[in-house]
């Protein structure tokens, strides 16, 4: 029987139920909630259409997220060109928990940023100004599409630590074997590779039937899950009369596919009382990924805390999981997303 438990290593083990209450310890520092809030939609003009009512919407889904115990917030210097972490920056001034909130963002390494470890101590104090604070909690090669060896990377990453600029160091996208040589390397100086952030859900697997999540668990490294509602259309919103919209990313997906998979989640939405995003989300959990879940507003972000208090079942995985899909192969994705 699965019980409730307040502190977790790297992942939550199968016999835990996920709460509000529990915190996840990652490179035995810091303690992230077991859902983490997505926000590559804040302040992105092009790709989602931000504007001055989505501003007053995604801080309403801020502070309903914090209610729920969801603390731990994820951005880029890539999102919105440096906007969602002014609007994290924004959000968080003032608030009465403004002291518990867990920061992690991301270095996109461009090919023109060859002068290391400068390019990356650089590009963490604008994103440190931006966020308004001295020190991020987690700092993330955001992609492995850089020119210089994971070595340099590494040994940058290393110097922001030693700098007291962020607290852990992780990495994005990265493979099984390029995710244990920037963990070699950081041990060379010390210090534990705290996360590889991949995407995950029930619609791409590849990080777990790839092995790449036991490779990271092995050595400690917490799996965190971007695209878990597999960019709304786990949620139930969207179907084959009803697509998203095409120019969103990933719009390869057929929806016809999903169909009975997404029968099988309102069925199960409905015997736990939740929304079908919870249940992606719970599912993902299931797994030892910790889901980072965007919210656009307050109702989305209580969604996304239904994840928690409940546990599905292993025979509800396997139902989950009896569905085939056609996988992806569009060029970017290989490309970027080597994990």
């Amino acid at each position: 029987m699965a019980s409730s438990s307040s502190t977790c290593n790297v992942y939550i083990p199968s016999d835990i139920i996920p709460t509000a209450e529990t915190k996840i310890k990652l490179a035995d520092s810091i303690l992230i909630s077991p859902l983490v809030l997505g926000t590559w939609a804040w302040g992105d003009k092009k790709t989602w259409n931000w504007n001055e009512e989505y501003d007053v919407k995604a801080k309403e889904a801020f502070d309903m997220s914090i209610s729920k115990g969801i603390n731990t917030f994820d951005t880029a210097e890539m999102y919105g060109k440096g906007e969602s972490e002014r609007c994290i920056a924004r959000y968080k001034t003032n608030h009465p928990n403004a002291g518990d909130i867990v920061l992690a963002t991301k270095f996109l390494p461009f090919p023109y940023r060859i002068s290391y470890p400068s390019s990356l101590i650089n590009a963490l104090r604008a994103s440190l100004e931006r966020l308004q604070v001295n020190c991020v909690d987690l700092y993330q090669i955001h992609g492995p599409i850089h020119l210089r060896s994971i070595e340099v990377l590494a040994d940058a990453l290393a110097e922001a630590v030693k700098l007291g600029l962020t607290k852990t160091v992780g990495v994005s996208n990265y493979s099984t074997d390029e995710m244990i040589k920037m963990y070699d390397r950081l041990q060379t100086h010390g210090i534990q590779l705290a996360s590889n952030q991949v995407e995950f859900s029930l619609r791409r697997r590849l990080p777990e039937t790839s092995g790449l999540i036991a490779e990271c668990h092995k050595r400690s490294v917490a799996v965190l899950g971007y695209s878990p509602l597999a960019m709304g259309r786990l949620t139930g919103k969207y179907s084959a009369a009803n697509p998203p919209p095409s120019g969103r990313h990933f719009s390869n997906i057929n929806m016809n596919e999903l169909e009975p998979i997404l029968e099988t989640m309102r069925r199960i939405a409905n015997k736990y009382n939740v929304s079908v995003s919870s249940v992606a989300l719970n599912y993902v959990i299931c797994k030892g990924v910790i889901p980072l879940g965007g919210a656009r507003d307050a109702k989305q972000a209580e969604q996304n805390a239904g994840a928690l208090g409940w546990r599905l079942t292993n025979e509800e995985i396997v139902e989950l999981e009896s569905h085939p899909f056609t996988p992806a192969n569009a060029f970017w994705q290989r490309f970027w997303q080597h994990g």
